[in-house]
């Protein structure tokens, strides 16, 4: 079971606050339309629609960052329309709702949760492992950032070095049912996703 202590530093993990400083001269708030993917570098947000399909998933979410692991719950839904996800503790309780749609992002925390959680960079790390290539290349060009892809890896490069790896063991439907591991190297974590997919 997640303590209480163990899921705030879990999210302080995943939206990029991480005791991390900020760069020099870069700015800290979180905005919407270009959410930060590290400390210095931002991504122009692509639209829901851009995933080019409907899906609900259920995911368990592994995070390991400086010899500490931490476990959470989340359900995601997207749409054309509308992303959502639903973050839940070791004991069901709901400790975050992040909405995404073309107006913007809005989310919605449990008490006890730092007003520090960026939703914009949780949603980036989303984006850029399961939004299609075309999409993420995209998003990456306002920071000159590229994308290495193929059946089972998924680079991220910005500046000359690499922000994010990924490999997965999905199934032959795509990326929402199996196993997903990856490496943030900005915000210094790493994050082992179990998905399955549910039927519509």
């Amino acid at each position: 079971m997640t303590s209480k202590k163990g899921l705030l530093a879990l999210l302080l993990l995943l939206s990029g606050c991480a005791g991390l400083p900020p760069a020099a001269g870069s700015n800290t708030g979180d905005d919407p339309r270009a959410p930060l993917v590290a400390p210095d570098a931002r991504i122009a947000l692509p639209r829901p629609a851009d995933l080019g399909r409907s899906v609900e998933v259920a995911q368990l979410i592994t995070v390991r960052r400086e010899g500490q692991t931490f476990a959470f719950e989340g359900h995601m839904s997207v749409t054309p329309e509308r992303f959502t996800l639903v973050g839940l503790d070791g004991m069901g309780r709901r400790t975050m709702t992040l909405t995404w749609t073309d107006a913007g992002i809005e989310s919605e925390s449990a008490p006890w949760l730092p007003d520090a959680v960026r939703p914009g960079s949780m949603l980036a790390d989303i984006v850029l492992l399961y939004w299609p290539d075309a999409a993420v290349r995209k998003a990456l060009a306002p920071v000159g950032g590229t994308l290495v892809s193929d059946d089972h890896t998924r680079t991220v490069r910005v500046g000359g070095r690499d922000l994010m790896e990924a490999r997965h063991s999905w199934s032959a439907g795509g990326p929402w049912t199996g196993t997903l591991h990856y490496t943030n190297r900005a915000w210094g974590y790493e994050i082992d996703v179990q998905s399955v997919e549910a039927p519509r």
